[in-house]
């Protein structure tokens, strides 16, 4: 049965296992993240590990490379074998070899797993020498094709250049680059595309199956995008507790799920509508004629050239209604979104319910912004580890109300409260919350203040499909019961149709299309548009 369905699939009828996991658990001090969990992937098979958050996918992609925090982390059971070596216990020597060389790995988060005090060029050239023996100009040459290859802009720049000075779907792309640097017979994807515009995204997962394809490169990928796995894998395993729950070819798990945590994961997609804005709903805010533009060099006699972010939009935003933003990185979503908060600075005029905010002095202006707040892409970045929780979400409070310390935490409950939080929590830190949990979090702080309008920069992005069904289901409910106007801005076409009343689609700082959230989607005028719904899947998700 398995070599039909091999042969159905694209893959050779005969197994050949480059990787075979047997029995592996693996525990941190007294806990078992993960409990007797087999798979195994043949050469030139994708095989995916799908599962929400804490469900020990990561944990057991982890351990093929030995790549846990050990003696913390520790296998009391179980088998790894890579090429047909064992891994659990492997000699440094071997491990070396393995990592980089018969293995490479593309990390979730490619910000922290990219060396900041290393240029791109020097990060993905050490690999290749260390692997390869290259020579320090065969390395570069290496590196620049690798960045090709992966469709980085301006290759030859981007190797000069240090993490933190590209975007996030840069840095993935350099990531991918590393992975790809020594040809490695099984690649580990943790989430490849998770931080990725769709039509970046579909670049990249068109060069993972020529790869594949090309090649006979097995990939092991990692993932809760239920969509990418749909259509990149040949077998599927689905993990729950640190255990597999299902297995068995992607059509039968997508198609027929036996399991009950199966059928649960398949129908978490972000789905429905919001409910219809009032007809008399007043405009909260509205901007004219705005232009955002960023000095990036100086040139001969104090002259500086400009990237202009954001060229002569309009923009109008009611009660209760959401406006969507999307675009590719570099569109000017996020720009758009600081700007109309004032929180970058901008030329044209931008009013709230009325009031022109563009030319307020900045004292004036901090009186009104409790009414206009912000809820950040990454909620583990804009919330301080420092603070607790009932801090963080109590800070505003402090500066735009004077309330005694009792009604501070009365405020902050209800507000933890709405959000589907625990108050008993509030001296916990942000470490201690998942990342749905941290963008719960974000949504108390800005909705404690009672705002009218708020900017939701890719409020879901790195969240797993149910935990974003949830916060749509929020943000649809804390719209309703306050009359909220949101403007959305995110990269996943899923879930900013399930938000929004009307579309706006970016590219390069330019409105090409707008309209009613129905129209854009169901009839695209632009080719851009309909190139964006295309490499998003959009029709599986109607």
């Amino acid at each position: 049965m398995r070599s039909i369905l091999a042969v159905l699939s694209g893959v050779s009828a005969v197994p050949d296992p480059i990787l075979d996991v047997t029995d592996l658990s693996v525990r941190f001090g007294a806990t078992d993240a993960v409990q007797g969990v087999s798979f195994h992937v043949d050469r030139g098979e994708v095989v995916a590990l799908v599962g929400e958050s804490g469900s020990g996918k990561s944990v057991s992609a982890l351990s093929v490379l030995q790549l846990l925090n050990y003696p913390a982390a520790s296998h009391p059971s179980g088998s790894i074998r890579l090429n047909d070596k064992e891994m659990i216990g492997a000699s440094p020597a071997d491990l070396l070899i393995a990592r980089g060389g018969e293995v490479g790995m593309i990390f979730q988060e490619p910000m922290t797993s990219l060396n900041p005090l290393h240029k791109v060029g020097r990060q993905i050239g050490e690999t290749l020498r260390v692997h390869r023996g290259l020579s320090k100009s065969e390395a570069r040459e290496r590196a620049y094709k690798l960045l090709e290859q992966v469709q980085l802009p301006d290759p030859e720049a981007r190797l000069a250049a240090y993490p933190h000075q590209l975007s996030g779907g840069q840095r993935q792309r350099v990531m991918i680059a590393m992975a790809l640097a020594n040809e490695p017979g099984l690649l580990i994807a943790d989430e490849p595309t998770t931080a990725l515009d769709v039509t970046i995204q579909a670049n990249i997962l068109d060069l993972l199956r020529e790869l594949n394809q090309n090649l006979d490169m097995a990939i092991l990928m990692i993932s809760h995008d239920l969509e990418v796995v749909r259509h990149m894998a040949h077998r599927v395993y689905v993990m729950t507790d640190g255990q597999v729950v299902e297995h068995g070819p992607t059509e039968q798990i997508f198609e027929a799920p036996e399991h009950p945590y199966t059928q649960h994961l398949l129908q978490s997609r972000p789905s429905g509508v919001p409910r219809p804005v009032d007809s008399g709903a007043e405009t909260v805010l509205t901007a004219r004629q705005l232009r955002v533009a960023y000095d990036i060099s100086k040139g001969w006699f104090g002259r500086s050239d400009q990237f202009v972010a954001v060229k002569e939009l309009d923009l109008e935003v009611r009660a209760g209604e959401t406006v969507g933003v999307v675009g590719e990185s570099g569109s000017g979503k996020t720009s758009l979104g600081l700007a109309v908060l004032r929180l970058i600075k901008s030329e044209g005029t931008i009013a709230y319910l009325g009031n022109t905010i563009s030319a307020l002095p900045a004292r004036e202006l901090k009186s009104m912004r409790r009414n206009l707040q912000m809820v950040f892409q990454d909620p583990y970045g804009s919330l301080s580890p420092r603070l607790t929780l009932r801090e963080i979400v109590a800070e505003g409070l402090i500066v735009h109300e004077k309330l005694t310390p009792e009604e501070v935490d009365e405020r902050v409950a209800e507000a933890l409260t709405e959000v589907g939080m625990d108050p008993a929590w509030m001296d916990r830190y942000p470490h201690e919350f998942s990342g749905g949990q941290r963008q719960r979090i974000s949504l108390a702080r800005a909705q404690v203040l009672k705002p009218h309008f708020i900017v939701l920069d890719e409020p879901t992005s790195a969240l797993d499909m149910s935990v974003q069904s949830q916060i749509v289901e929020l943000l649809r409910e804390l719209q309703q019961n306050h009359n909220l106007a949101y403007l959305f801005i995110s990269h996943d076409l899923a879930v900013v149709r399930a938000v929004s009343h009307r579309i706006i689609v970016m590219k390069d700082g330019n409105v090409v299309e707008t309209g009613d959230a129905d129209d854009v989607f169901n009839n695209p005028r632009h080719d851009y548009t309909r190139e964006l719904l295309d490499a998003a899947y959009i029709s599986e998700l109607s």
